[in-house]
């Protein structure tokens, strides 16, 4: 198998002062990309910011000999987002890759959960990666090429208690890179998320000791790598991924029953005779665009 190198190539990873990010950092760097260190270098609820984090991240990369910008800009706001890819252009002249990867939390069942709380972690999150993904892909639509990964989660995918802002964020992500990949597919542009567990700021006091032991972000890095490079052709797919452990995960709709025609009136009780089969996930497949999914409707209405 070739090695997997980005020599030529510019990645751009926001939140990558610490944990998943840093480790995405420095194994790009290791392969010969240049890299956009972005940090605003804030507390796990978003609190407050420093330099340190970015820099830090930057002074490793070139002390092993790489190449590496830091930018200290918030994701959560569009100025912040055009910043974060003007410092890959102005610095390397390129933005081939972006990995969103910055994120808070602030956690809360909903009855205790409030707007404030709701709309910065939606704002970090989901808002986040419309504004930096918007900016990178005008630069990547004029090479032609570019290889974008969303962090998602599987919060989002399945849920998980006192996390409903987050949920919302990530499984945002999901419907926001769905459209994206079919507005970039003729621009060699690539789009897919990954919802990856591990040992991080994030999941320190949730995840038990061991097992935290075990989670290292050095494990969720090859698959955002492979995702990342040339040689992938895959797109508008989502990866579960936690200590070495790699799965697809997927929408999917299932072949469902044609109780009426389009014409007679259905009823409560014709839903509850048949309620088997439209629950039923047999043959189930996944569905590449509404489109799609119009066109299979479309086509048992008009047998």
């Amino acid at each position: 198998m070739s090695e997997i190198r980005f020599d030529n190539r510019v990645a751009i990873v926001t939140g990558a002062g610490a944990g998943l990010g840093k480790s995405y950092a420095l194994e790009f760097a290791k392969r010969g990309a240049k890299v956009v260190v972005n940090d605003l270098g804030s507390a796990l609820d978003g609190s407050g910011s420093s330099h340190n984090a970015a820099d830090l991240v930057v002074d490793e990369i070139k002390k092993a000999g790489g190449q590496a910008a830091a930018n200290y800009d918030s994701v959560s706001t569009v100025q912040g987002g055009e910043n974060i890819v003007k410092t890959a252009l102005d610095a390397f002249g390129s933005a081939d890759i972006l990995v969103n990867n910055a994120g808070i939390v602030r956690d809360h069942s909903l009855p205790k959960l409030t707007e404030e709380e709701w709309d910065i972690v939606l704002a970090v999150h989901l808002k986040g990666a419309y504004n930096v993904t918007r900016p990178a892909l005008a630069a990547m639509k004029e090479k032609n090429y570019g290889r974008v990964i969303f962090t998602s989660s599987g919060v989002g995918l399945y849920g998980n208690f006192g996390q409903a802002n987050y949920a919302a964020a990530k499984m945002g992500m999901i419907g926001f890179m769905n459209t994206l990949v079919l507005e970039n597919a003729k621009y060699n542009i690539k789009l897919n998320a990954i919802a990856p567990n591990a040992a991080s700021r994030m999941t320190e006091k949730i995840l038990p000791p061991p097992l935290f032991e075990k989670l290292k972000p050095e494990h969720i890095a090859p698959i955002v790598m492979w995702l990342s490079s040339e040689q992938n052709e895959e797109t508008g797919m989502i990866f579960n991924c936690m200590g070495g452990w790699y799965s697809r995960t997927a929408v999917m709709c299932a072949k469902g029953v044609m109780i009426g025609d389009g014409l007679k009136t259905v009823t409560a009780e014709d839903i509850q005779a048949n309620w088997d089969a439209i629950r039923s996930l047999d043959d189930a497949k996944t569905i590449g665009s509404i489109q799609q999914s119009f066109g299979f409707v479309a086509s048992l209405l008009s047998k």
